[in-house]
């Protein structure tokens, strides 16, 4: 009985070395008729085959399959997509916008490749990775609702007390 507790104990620990090594390899999917809502947070790719409302998180490569539908905010190193996102889109390092892309929204990216055919409305800003843009305790959110807050007085100045006087 011995024999085959040790057995099984190194089994399970080489069971688990192997999971560690695959997660790098592991795509997450949100399959196609499926609704997911809130926060994704993955260290692995994801492919988005249903529709995300929320926001995405991914330490990796996100793909949005051309079913695929995103309302809300992705945050990734990589980000290809060939399917619909309403909202904020952050990316590291390269954005690919496929020639069935419909992105409606605000993207910061470092690099931007645009398919022929591909549709985007919003404002996009290029240059800049995240994580030059991460705040000193390493929360790119502070970052990103301060850059919000700051476009949105320039857009819509309130009158100073010297201008409505004259």
């Amino acid at each position: 009985m011995g024999l085959f507790a040790n057995s099984q104990t190194d089994d399970a620990s080489s069971s688990m070395a192997n999971q560690t090594r695959t997660v790098q390899d592991q795509v997450n999917l949100v399959g196609e008729g499926t609704v997911f809502e809130g926060t994704v947070r993955a260290k692995s790719d994801v492919r988005a085959s249903g529709r995300i409302v929320g926001t995405l998180e991914v330490d990796g490569k996100t793909m949005i399959a051309e079913e695929g539908e995103v309302e809300g905010e992705i945050i990734a190193t990589n980000v290809e997509i060939a399917g619909q996102v309403q909202g904020e889109i952050y990316v590291d390092e390269r954005l690919v916008l496929k020639s069935t892309a419909q992105v409606d929204g605000t993207i910061e990216t470092d690099r931007l490749v645009v398919e022929e055919g591909a549709e985007f409305t919003g404002e996009c800003e290029m240059g800049t990775t995240l994580s030059e843009s991460k705040a000193p305790s390493g929360e790119a959110s502070w970052e990103r609702d301060s850059v919000r807050s700051e476009r949105s007085e320039a857009e819509d100045p309130e009158p100073s007390g010297e201008a409505a006087e004259a």
